[in-house]
């Protein structure tokens, strides 16, 4: 029997409508009673999913939020993973938890370099991608020339499962092809209320796309979908109605339940009866009232239960977890239960950290959560001096959380944050500000990149950094860390010390 679980995230780049498509996800799935508060006035504008005062301000998702929603027997977990360009490892991460995914693409503007970014990510994972068109109620791009675009640009095969007639001001529906249905828009908002049309009378211009299509096409095979080498394609308008019901009835249909996680000493099947799970990302201050620390946990085997007591790789000492949460944005509940592919949240102080391993044994370790060599290096230079401490917590806080990464140089007082995006840099400040009560200046720093370094020799180890101790930091768990001035510099060096190995990633 497969499991009745489906962890999916959506991709897409800023824009695209991720955030209209989530909320309608929600509704169509019944976990929100009032969808389009995208679109309302004043406060009620502020989207479910998107909680942190930044967002709210700039209207995008930063952090990556977990849904829970149920439709049809099946348990749906949305993870929401941030679409803006300087968006951070946080979203990476965000695609090691799921199992599938559904990209947003702008019917316009068809694939962006956001997009593609993190489609590699899925790909390196074989990640099962539903493709998503949007705004085809607006004018946008020939269906032919975006599904070729889909085709070229990321080497899949794609299959249409629905087709738009017309589009912008000529948009008369959404025809499924395998039932040749349409749905039609309604009224003066053009929304799809409901009525559907079978074997309807088409456009001759668009009667002629379709057979085109239907014989031009790969048709649908599960087997591909699931390798990931085939993506469905569905057209609609999320802000219209058009779409959200056929993503959620693709999502029952095709994509795969819990997958097994690549682990050491073996991948983890979900069937097996040992508890086991790993924290893709820990959120600080959800609550800003009470200074709580929560630990996203994907849940790859076993079946837990409230109370139970898991070992995290990092420290080995079993924690009982008494109030586990389930999540759907801003609301809570303790979870009794939770099944493979269930993300739960664990309260704690900061003995939790991403890419920790739980499990009842403690006898196996989750592989593929990186940190990524960070693209930005800026120092923090503090307001006031006697708040050295506090800063020192909360830049750990927040490289546990992976906003940023810290090192500490050799030499010199200024610690050194690295970020892969310019937008983690405001929210670092705006959070240093709002929630440790810092204040702190950002000054450019004389280094570009950083490479973490190692050797199988320890000799040569202790003789790279003796020389180059003034480019020499530790990063927050005491590995050492080669600050470059350039990427020239970095390839310099490794051609002259070829004993030492330069890692742009480590595994967390």
């Amino acid at each position: 029997m497969t499991s009745p679980r489906r962890t999916f995230a959506i991709i897409s780049h800023p824009d695209a409508g991720k955030t209209t498509l989530t909320e309608k996800l929600l509704y169509f799935g019944g976990a929100i009673h009032l969808a389009g508060e995208v679109k309302a006035r004043g406060q009620n504008r502020r989207a479910r999913s998107d909680w942190m005062k930044i967002e709210q301000q700039r209207g995008i998702s930063v952090t990556s939020s977990v849904m829970t929603f149920e439709s049809g027997g099946i348990t749906f977990n949305l993870l929401d993973t941030p679409g803006h360009e300087d968006f951070s490892e946080d979203t990476y991460r965000t695609l090691t938890a799921v199992d599938s995914a559904i990209m947003v693409i702008d019917a316009a503007r068809g694939i962006e370099a956001q997009t593609r970014k993190l489609f590699e990510v899925c790909r390196l994972r074989s990640v099962p991608i539903i493709t998503f068109v949007n705004k085809v109620d607006r004018e946008g791009r020939p269906t032919f020339e975006l599904l070729d675009e889909i085709a070229d640009m990321l080497a899949l095969d794609v299959c249409p499962m629905t087709w738009p007639v017309g589009m912008g001001g000529t948009f008369e529906g959404i025809l499924d092809l395998s039932t040749n249905r349409i749905a039609r828009p309604e009224g003066d908002s053009r929304l799809f209320q409901g009525k559907t049309e079978d074997a309807p009378i088409l456009p001759e211009a668009v009667a002629e796309e379709v057979e085109l299509a239907q014989a031009g096409y790969a048709s649908f095979d599960a087997e591909a979908y699931r390798n990931g080498d085939l993506t469905p394609v569905y057209f609609g308008s999320a802000l219209k109605d058009f779409g959200p019901a056929d993503l959620i009835a693709a999502l029952s249909a095709y994509a795969p339940p819990p997958r097994p996680q690549p682990a050491e000493p073996a991948p983890v099947a979900p069937e097996e009866k040992e508890v086991t799970g790993f924290v893709f990302k820990v959120q600080a201050n959800m609550d800003p009232q009470h200074r709580d620390r929560i630990a996203f946990m994907r849940l790859c085997s076993g079946t837990f239960k409230r109370g139970m007591k898991l070992t995290p790789t990092g420290h080995g000492k079993p924690i009982a977890v008494h109030s586990p949460i389930l999540f759907f944005a801003q609301n809570r509940e303790v979870a009794d239960e939770a099944y493979p592919g269930d993300i739960i949240g664990i309260p704690n102080h900061g003995t939790l950290r991403v890419g920790d391993t739980l499990s009842e044994k403690a006898d196996v370790r989750f592989t593929g959560l990186p940190n990524f060599a960070p693209e930005i290096l800026r120092r923090v230079a503090l307001k006031d001096p006697t708040k050295t401490k506090q800063l020192r917590k909360a830049l750990d806080d927040m490289a546990e959380e992976g906003v940023t990464q810290v090192f500490y140089p050799e030499i010199g007082s200024n610690w050194i944050i690295g970020v892969v995006g310019q937008l983690q840099l405001d929210v670092l400040l705006s959070r240093l500000d709002a929630e440790y009560k810092v204040a702190a200046g950002l000054e450019p720093a004389p280094f570009d990149t950083a490479r973490w370094i190692s050797a199988d020799d320890p000799a040569e180890l202790k003789n790279f950094t003796d020389l180059n101790r003034a480019a020499m930091a530790k990063d927050r768990d005491g590995n050492p860390v080669f600050l470059a001035k350039s990427a020239w510099e970095v390839g310099y060096v490794q051609d002259r010390y070829s004993k030492v190995k330069f890692a742009a990633t480590r595994e967390r």
